[in-house]
């Protein structure tokens, strides 16, 4: 005897509907995810950028020790010394010298006269071998009070020192002073002393 299969009727008949929709739903949300996984695609892009800034380096052979340190001076007395700055900057740039912390008794700095020269040759402590540039050579000739009041930071500061930033370049300043003949004796133990300075700023 042949069996006939059972129609599902009812709840049964509801219940296979819905589980027939949700294979449906499932079977298409599985075709849109593959549509989207699938998709074409192209890129370009541009390697990474960066940044790096230039420098301004200056630096002397000065070992921090001062130029001068003079005692018992008279009318007439001199002296003569040489100093090496160096520029090791990227950046072209312009070099400038001032004073810094000028101080004087008994108006001694007024009689003293002061002459800065650039070149080449020489350095810290001897002027062996030194050199005047051939043109621009005297950055300063005055007494060294007019160059402790006229030349206190780069913007009043001395000299035409241009490093151009592409290697390391190095200029020599000879410094001579000479105490005036003619001092008074007002100026017998007074004292004079100021800081010299270089400053390079890139232009």
């Amino acid at each position: 005897m042949t069996r006939l299969a059972a129609r599902p009727t009812g709840r049964s008949a509801r219940v296979v509907t819905a589980l027939a929709g949700l294979a449906g739903l499932g079977a298409s949300a599985a075709v849109v995810w593959h549509a989207s996984y699938s998709a074409f695609s192209a890129t370009t892009s541009n390697p990474t950028s960066h940044w790096a800034a230039g420098d301004v380096v200056i630096g002397d052979d000065d070992s921090d020790t001062a130029m001068f340190s003079v005692n018992n001076l008279e009318p007439s007395g001199t002296g003569t010394t040489c100093i090496a700055v160096t520029s090791t900057g990227s950046l072209a740039s312009t070099v400038k010298l001032y004073g810094t912390n000028a101080s004087t008794t008994n108006g001694l700095s007024s009689y003293i006269n002061l002459t800065v020269t650039q070149g080449t040759g020489g350095g810290f402590g001897s002027c062996t071998g030194f050199s005047a540039l051939a043109t621009g050579s005297s950055v300063y000739s005055g007494t060294l009070s007019a160059f402790a009041s006229g030349s206190t930071d780069f913007a009043s500061g001395l000299g035409s020192w241009a490093p151009t930033g592409s290697g390391s370049e190095t200029r020599v300043f000879q410094f001579s002073y000479t105490v005036d003949p003619s001092a008074p004796n007002s100026t017998q133990g007074g004292t004079a002393a100021i800081g010299f300075t270089w400053e390079a700023q890139n232009s």
